[in-house]
């Protein structure tokens, strides 16, 4: 049976089919409706069933059917306009706009059509009296479409001068339209500063700032504009994804994917999107989508993943290098088609331009986790512009054998991080060559040290060729080496055994000046190293005599090179690590400002020797221990020198972690915006170490809250959700959990999302209802009884605020409990009917508004202090305030007079209550009682006594002699006394 009965019920299917989201769903149910508004027998009901089918094809895939609609309109309109109201008037003429895009977007209707078209907008434009300023817009999308740039910066220039009038198009749309063209015309500045007022919120439709945003993203690359782009991605991506009607926008962010290094990112948003690939309703946007699914396969390509599966249409599977063919050939033909059309090659010529494009930047880092779309040590090939080395006249020559002995000799002398890659370089350059004892014994030696654990057979075969080649101190110098790999490996005491021999003829040898004072060095570093290990292996007792061991090993290396080093970068080096040793040795003993000045000492030292890199271990220790003294300007200034010191030579989980913690210290100090730039590199390090799930997840924690207290909330949910599925109670606590959901609440409240912000904001709850203190559980059922009521879930909103008051109460929180019986009221007037689960109606908001004031009066007469009780009397001044508001909100026009009467007095009593408890909290609350004074003289201006609303109205006045000008709160105070006397002045001639 049908649901639609009269006009009025067609109306309300209508709306409710327009709140519906986007698709072929949508457009049936409008197919039915016309259906049904025809058995109606009202000529209007037709018109407008009419018009909302084509408004539905418009905004979907399908917008290829919105013409046989618009022809029967046009019909209608022609037969019997006195059938039109003047809402579908205006409607008829304003789509035809729509009209003639869509006919553009459709390579089968002929361009002479098209051309007709336009000259039948303009003669119909001009009876109903509307500027040709829509016409000259429209003319203007047929010239640049078909690449007349001539007539179409004459249509544009008509276009902006002629008068806006009911016909143009809003003002984002138009500015989206001319900052398109500058862009296109390779004025990527202009395009965006026209884009401004859409991008910064004072200009938005239905579809804006979604299309500006995707459109920006090019021109911000180009103009090297990176944290721009990025934002814009980010924020404009969580518009247009459930749009279906955007795929151009959609294909856009591709792009962007395809040419910032964020391949990865763009396979998912295809994946998103299987029916774009087929959806033929509007060839030109399928035209641009398949022209970006061929850029971004030919990227992978590129990368080595041509084999890779990727999204693609849904008839089978697809590698990269398939759908990259396919998509070429597809965009293509549909440019061709165009191009048949038009008598032009211009589409065409854009096609293979877009499907050509070269990276603008080797890898924009976004903040959210994207799998991996290269395989490791593949980077990009060059971005555009970038210079490129020529061909084989201009390469140098491999260096020969004895160069690069040379160089690898002294990068290793002075503890370069690539000596061992050049150690590597001379061993392969070496096969085949008889070399001395002394070359074979260094290139051994470096090949044990690149191999770690299993390099200790490696050591030995050294310590054999620095014999041979007469330098005894050397291998015992490598045999005490391959002892710390040998503890490293876990073999504490076998290594000790061994260097207590190593240890004692080192000494011997030196003594009796049969080795240098850097081998000797060497032997006795070994030993401190083997020390250090068993100090952390061991336990109670054993561990105090480890740590004194160590710290007199450590003290004999200090002892040893003291006044020696000179110039020599080894003993310096030595001299620092055993200072870096002193101090974890402090801070294992629990003295950490001695070990925080150890490591400073430690830090500087190996950067006055020139070797900064092996600063930055320990300038990371002496962050986190400045961090706990509570030094946090110390911390900061260790951690940003570990990440200067570090330099290129920094891996990337240490990279990670560095930026993070820097994070973690700058959102302490507040500095949000700089602290989110090192949470992004975190997020983006972690990702490239392979570890997304652990330390990226938190990053990107870190990142959304700090997103988030700067205001980008799109931003901000984009990256929270995708840090969510990574973060687990066992891993990174339930209170990381919880925090995350609460701040993604917070932005989807912020976006308007209010039914999604009630979901997280419920689901920390229901973690947070575990937790031995329950302040947070209670304020998170708080904010989602908030979500629920802007959702317009009245039932599960009074649920909600029920479970937060019962909490308030059980803290001993009155002003929780007085806030959430205050909008339990609120949510009772507003509901009317019933509504299954709440009882609604003014009675029963009456009496939630009075439980509120009783709980403030309880609350006051047992305040245990002044400033609590202060507060109390605030709260209580606002409840009454309140009460009074919706009581007056409360009396309905349809009452008797008598009972309106009788509620306006209540309300004008709460209301002079609230301004009696105002006035005794002093100026603290001037504006609080002023505001309440107003709202009084309102209430006797309605209930006929204008002398009492005018002396109301003096009474603020004279609250304010003398007052600050410049508050603006004074100002809007005066202004409405001001007008109150005014009006009250009349009501008394009248």
């Amino acid at each position: 049976m049908s649901d639609v009965t009269d006009f009025d019920a067609l109306r309300r299917a209508m709306a409710e089919n327009s709140e519906e989201p986007e698709g072929p769903a949508r457009n049936a149910r409008a197919e039915q409706l016309l259906a049904e508004a025809e058995k109606l027998n009202v000529p209007l009901a037709v018109i407008e069933a009419l018009g909302h089918q084509l408004k539905v094809y418009n905004y979907s895939s399908e917008k290829d059917k919105m013409f046989v609609p618009f022809a029967r309109l046009l019909r209608l309109w022609d037969e019997r306009p006195e059938d039109f109201d003047e809402y579908e008037t205006h409607s008829l003429h304003w789509v035809f706009k729509w009209m003639s895009s869509g006919m553009l977007d459709q390579p089968h209707v002929p361009l002479a059509s098209i051309e007709k078209w336009l000259g039948e907008m303009e003669h119909r434009y001009r009876l109903a009296g509307h500027s040709e300023r829509a016409v000259r817009s429209a003319e203007f999308s047929v010239a640049a479409h078909v690449g007349d740039v001539a007539r179409a910066e004459r249509a544009y220039d008509a276009w902006l001068a002629a008068d806006r009038d009911g016909m143009a198009d809003c003002h984002a749309c138009e500015l989206h339209g001319q900052g398109w063209w500058q862009a296109e015309r390779g004025r990527d500045t202009e395009a965006l500063r026209l884009w401004g007022p859409v991008l910064e919120g004072e200009f938005t439709c239905a579809h804006e700032p979604h299309t500006v945003l995707a459109s920006s993203l090019a021109p911000l690359l180009r103009l090297g504009r990176l944290d721009e782009a990025r934002a814009h991605h980010l924020r404009g991506f969580r518009l247009v994804r459930a749009m279906e009607s955007m795929r151009g926008a959609y294909a856009d962010h591709v792009e962007f994917c395809a040419l910032s290094g964020n391949e990865a990112r763009g396979l998912e948003l295809l994946a998103e999107r299987p029916a774009y690939f087929t959806d033929d309703g509007h060839p030109r946007s399928k035209l641009e989508f398949m022209a970006v699914v061929a850029l971004l396969m030919d990227r992978l390509g590129e990368l080595g993943l041509g084999d890779q599966r990727v999204p693609g249409p849904a008839d089978r599977a697809w590698t990269a290098g398939e759908l990259a063919a396919h998509a070429r050939v597809e965009a293509l033909a549909l440019a061709a088609g165009f191009d048949r059309r038009n008598g032009t090659d211009h589409v065409s010529k854009q096609a293979r331009a877009r499907m050509a494009q070269r990276p603008l930047v080797e890898r924009l880092p976004l903040g959210v986790r994207t799998p991996a779309a290269r395989p490791a040590g593949v980077t990009a090939p060059a971005p555009a512009g970038a210079g490129v080395s020529g061909g084989s006249e201009g390469a140098e020559r491999e260096p020969d054998l004895a160069t690069l002995l040379i160089e690898a000799r002294r990068l290793s002398d002075t503890l370069q991080p690539n000596a061992i890659e050049a150690w590597a370089a001379v061993s392969r350059a070496a096969e085949g060559v008889e070399l001395a004892a002394r070359d074979r014994a260094e290139i051994a030696d470096h090949q044990a040290m690149d191999l770690g654990p299993e390099g200790v057979a490696l050591f030995e075969e050294a310590a054999g060729l620095y014999a041979e080649a007469g330098d005894p101190g050397e291998a015992l110098a490598a045999r005490a080496r391959g002892a710390y790999v040998r503890a490293l490996n876990g073999e504490v005491p076998d290594a000790l055994a061994v260097i207590a021999d190593l240890y004692d003829r080192a000494l011997a040898l030196y003594a009796e000046d049969g080795t240098g004072v850097r081998q000797a060095a060497a032997v006795l570093m070994s030993r401190a190293r083997i020390l250090m290990r068993r100090v952390h292996e061991a336990e109670g007792a054993t561990q105090e005599a480890a740590q004194a061991d160590a710290r007199a090993a450590a003290g004999e290396v200090l002892a040893l090179v003291d006044g020696q080093a000179g110039d020599d970068v080894r003993l310096a080096s030595r001299a620092a690590e055993a200072q870096a040793m002193l101090a974890e040795l402090a801070a294992l003993a629990g003295d950490v400002e001695r070990a925080a000045g150890l490591f400073a000492r430690a830090s500087a030292a190996f950067v006055d020797a020139g070797l900064p890199w092996f600063a930055v271990e320990y300038e990371a220790r002496l962050a986190g221990l400045a961090h706990h003294l509570g030094d946090i300007a110390e911390a900061e200034r260790a951690l940003r020198a570990a990440l200067e010191h570090g330099g290129p030579h920094l891996e990337a989980p240490g990279r990670a972690q560095l930026h993070l913690q820097l994070a973690e210290v700058l959102g302490g100090r507040g500095l949000a915006e700089e602290a989110a730039e090192h949470a992004l590199e975190a997020a983006h390090w972690a990702d490239e170490a392979g570890e997304s799930r652990t330390l990226g997840a938190w990053a990107r924690q870190q990142l959304g809250g700090l997103l988030l207290r700067q205001g980008r909330f799109a931003e901000a949910a984009e990256v929270l959700e995708s840090a969510l599925p990574d973060l687990t109670a066992e891993m990174h606590g339930d209170g990381a959990v919880v925090q995350t959901q609460w701040w993604l609440g917070d932005c989807l409240s912020e976006l308007g999302e209010h039914r999604e912000a009630a979901d997280r904001r419920l689901q920390a709850a229901e973690i947070a209802r575990h937790w031995p203190e329950q302040h947070d559980h209670a304020t998170l059922a708080h904010l989602a009884a908030e979500s629920l009521g802007h959702a317009g879930l009245p039932a599960e909103a009074d649920q909600a605020y029920t479970r937060a008051g019962a909490l308030w109460r059980t803290l001993g929180n009155v002003h929780g409990l007085v806030r959430s019986l205050r909008a339990r009221a609120w949510l009772a007037l507003r509901v009317e009917d019933d509504v299954e689960g709440l009882e609604g109606g003014a009675d029963t908001a009456s009496a939630l508004m009075a439980s509120a004031v009783d709980e403030c009066t309880a609350a006051l007469d047992s305040a245990e202090d002044e400033e609590e009780r202060l507060r109390m009397v605030a709260e209580l001044g606002h409840t009454h305030r309140q009460f009074s508001d919706l009581l007056a909100r409360s009396a309905t026009e349809d009452a008797e007079d008598e009972s309106i009467r009788a509620v306006l007095e209540g309300a004008l009593s709460q209301v002079t209550q609230a301004v009696t408890v105002f006035a005794s909290l002093g100026d603290d609350a001037l504006h609080s009682r002023t505001g309440a004074e107003l709202a009084a003289g309102w209430l006797e201006a309605d209930l006929g006594r204008p002398d009492r609303a005018a002396a109301r109205a003096r009474a603020v006045l004279t609250a304010y002699e003398g007052h600050d000008v410049d508050d603006g709160a004074a100002q809007e105070r005066r202004a409405e006394a001001e007008q109150m006397l005014e009006v009250v002045e009349e009501q008394d001639t009248e």
